[in-house]
């Protein structure tokens, strides 16, 4: 019964020792993108009318003159010297136009405060162009501007002077872009690798069966459109989005000595290194001792100093690290001996100096 209770154990032991846990695929859409398709960026300086006296102040000349140009173009002259309006806030709008937005789509709009408001609570957001970096006008905005943690009875909760409209811009211009007139497409990688972008090269030639895909650089790839795909490209690039691949990643240890906040990549291994850690502990108390003379008696009263000295030194625990230790067996090993994460970027410092940790240790 022993032998073959023994005989089962190392059994399962070749097999822990044997088996690796394969790699995390991850899609190609969710580590790369096909250039040229991307959201752009679009802003918008507007007023928000109908607060509860929570706009800006009559010394806010912006806001006053901004007031009085939009009533003026109404027909209704005003005297801009007299104006005051503590309804009215100033704001910049700001969105993102996702890609291939068509005329008539409504994209999320966020509003902010410009000047000195209080609060945007209740305002509406007056029709305001939307520009893009070019100049040109590519969405209308104006709606109701929704703040959440307004409460009542003058408690407030949240911000208040940053509201969103949902759907409160409706896309006027286009950003045309044709894709089935093109003969290839560029992809970029978000994180740049050699390996990684091999990989998905690798992968895209596999699923076509013909060398359609070439790496350019550690950060792109050119892939030529098949003859049978050209009209199609729509369908080719959701066929290339969906593949998986495995990707690589730098042997990085990434360090915040600000919050004590320590990332240790899974490639992350060392040398041969012997690791010590322990604490001195110093403690130093004074404690008065009062002598006094019986009563009637002509001593006087002694004070005393009593200063207690105590010396506690943890046992120093050493731990001897292998070479080609994994980043498990690091983990393991550093928190036997009882590491606290301070303690983790002083040993990972001190183990990058002795020239034994075979990464690259960034510190924030």
């Amino acid at each position: 019964m022993n032998i073959w209770f023994m005989k089962r154990c190392f059994f399962l032991f070749l097999v822990l020792i044997v088996w690796v846990p394969p790699v995390a695929a991850v899609r190609i859409k969710d580590i790369a993108a096909i250039k040229g398709v991307r959201t752009n960026q679009l802003v918008g300086y507007g007023l928000v009318v109908g607060l509860n006296g929570t706009g800006d102040k009559s010394g806010t000349a912006f806001t006053m003159q901004s007031l009085g140009n939009m009533i003026e173009r109404m027909g209704v002259h005003v005297d801009m010297a007299g104006l005051k309006a503590k309804n009215v806030a100033a704001v910049m709008i700001t969105s993102d136009m996702p890609p291939f937005s068509r005329t008539g789509s409504r994209i999320d709009i966020v509003v902010s405060s410009l000047g000195d408001a209080k609060s945007l609570s209740g305002g509406t957001l007056l029709l305001t162009p939307l520009r893009g970096v070019d100049g040109n006008v590519y969405a209308l905005a104006q709606g109701a501007v929704v703040i959440g943690g307004a409460g009542g009875n003058g408690a407030t909760k949240n911000h208040l002077l940053v509201g969103r409209i949902a759907g409160g811009a409706s896309v006027e211009r286009e950003v045309t872009m044709n894709l089935n007139q093109r003969e290839d497409l560029l992809m970029s990688l978000f994180n740049p690798d050699f390996t990684t972008v091999t990989r998905i090269a690798d992968s895209i030639n596999r699923s076509m069966n013909v060398p359609v895909a070439r790496a350019l650089d550690s950060g792109a790839l050119n892939i030529r459109i098949p003859e049978n795909m050209k009209g199609r490209v729509s369908e080719f690039i959701a066929g290339i989005e969906r593949l998986q691949v495995n990707p690589d990643q730098t042997a990085k240890v990434v360090v915040n000595e600000k919050t004590g906040t320590v990332i240790i990549g899974e490639n992350v291994s060392i040398s041969t290194v012997a690791v010590a850690h322990g604490n001195l502990t110093i403690t130093i108390r004074d404690k008065q001792e009062v002598s006094q003379p019986n009563p009637f008696s002509e001593g006087a009263t002694v004070v005393t100093q009593d200063r207690q000295v105590q010396i506690n030194e943890e046992p120093v625990q050493v731990m001897v690290l292998p070479q080609g230790t994994t980043i498990g067996e690091l983990v393991k090993a550093l928190n036997a001996i009882g590491v606290t994460p301070r303690d983790l970027i002083s040993i990972f410092q001190s183990i990058r100096t002795a020239g034994a940790l075979q990464a690259e240790l960034e510190i924030i």
